[in-house]
C-alpha cells in the first residue's frame, strides 16, 4: 500500500488556479498520488476561497466539492483532532490552524504533508515530513 500523503488548502487552490499554469500542474500531479488525503478544514477553507477569490457561484462551488471528494480522502476532523493540534501548537510553534492541518495529517498516518505555507523539509514527530511541491 502507499504512504499517504496530505494536502494543505493552498495545494487544492492551485489545482483551480488557472492564472497560474506552473503551479497548477505540480499541484495537480501531487493531488493525483495515490492515497492524497484533505481535512474538512481544508474543504471549508476550499470553499471559503472559491467563492471570495475565484467569485465562483454556489453550483460551481458544490461541484468542485464533489470532485475533490470523489478524487481524495477526506478525514473528518474531531475534538481528538483539535486537542492534538493544541500539542501540536505548543510543540513546534505552528499557527492554531496550521496545527489542526498537522493533526489531521498526523491522525490519518500520513508521511509527507504538501503546503506551500510551511517549512519545507521539516520533520513533524518522526513521521511526518513537510513538503513545498513549488520549489
Amino acid at each position: 500500500m502507499k504512504d499517504k500523503v496530505f494536502l494543505d488548502t493552498n495545494v487544492l487552490i492551485y489545482c483551480y488556479a488557472v492564472s497560474e499554469p506552473v503551479k497548477q500542474n505540480k499541484a495537480l500531479a501531487v493531488s493525483n498520488l495515490p492515497n492524497a488525503v484533505i481535512s474538512t478544514q481544508v474543504q471549508k477553507e476550499f470553499v471559503n476561497i472559491l467563492r471570495k477569490k475565484f467569485n465562483l457561484d454556489w453550483s460551481a462551488v458544490r461541484s468542485a466539492l464533489d470532485e475533490v471528494e470523489a478524487n481524495l480522502i477526506v478525514q473528518t476532523n474531531t475534538t481528538s483532532s483539535i486537542k492534538k493540534a493544541c500539542d501540536v501548537a505548543e510543540r513546534y510553534g505552528f499557527s492554531f490552524y496550521d496545527s489542526l492541518i498537522v493533526a489531521a495529517a498526523l491522525e490519518c498516518s500520513c508521511t509527507k504533508l504538501y503546503s506551500e505555507d510551511m517549512q519545507h523539509g521539516q520533520v513533524i514527530e518522526k513521521v511526518l515530513t513537510i513538503v513545498n511541491p513549488f520549489l
